[in-house]
C-alpha cells in the first residue's frame, strides 16, 4: 500500500510526483470498489410487539451496502425472553416474509442514498 507520508518516499522531481499521483489514483479506485460492499445504509425502528410488555424494547435494523444487499435483524423482547431473527436482503428485498417493522427499517435504509 502506498504511504504518502514516508520520509524516504518524498518526491525529488516532477516525474516522481506524477508516479506517486498515479499510485494514489489506483489506490483510490481500489478503495472505492471495496467500499461498495461495506455497510453504507442503516435503518432502525424500535417498537412494542406485545401488549403485555411496557415499552419499545424490540427493534428491527437493516444494514445494507451500496447495492442494497445486506441483512435485516429483528429482536423481539417479551416478558418470557428475547428472540432474534436475521434475514438476508438482496436488491432491497428478501426471499423470506418480512414484518411491517422489518419493511420499515429497510425503507429507512434505502432512503439514505
Amino acid at each position: 500500500m502506498f504511504n504518502l507520508f514516508k520520509k524516504d518516499k518524498e518526491p525529488k522531481n516532477l516525474k516522481e510526483v506524477l508516479k506517486q499521483f498515479e499510485e494514489l489514483k489506483k489506490e483510490v479506485r481500489k478503495l472505492s470498489q471495496e467500499s461498495k460492499f461495506s455497510v453504507q445504509k442503516i435503518g432502525i425502528i424500535r417498537y412494542n410487539p406485545f401488549s403485555n410488555v411496557g415499552s419499545d424494547q424490540s427493534f428491527s435494523i437493516a444494514l445494507l451496502d451500496s447495492n442494497n444487499n445486506g441483512v435485516v435483524i429483528s429482536s423481539l423482547f417479551g416478558r418470557d425472553g428475547n428472540r432474534v431473527y436475521g434475514k438476508p436482503i438482496k436488491n432491497g428485498k428478501s426471499e423470506y416474509s418480512l414484518s411491517e417493522e422489518e419493511n420499515k427499517a429497510i425503507g429507512i435504509a434505502l432512503d439514505r442514498n
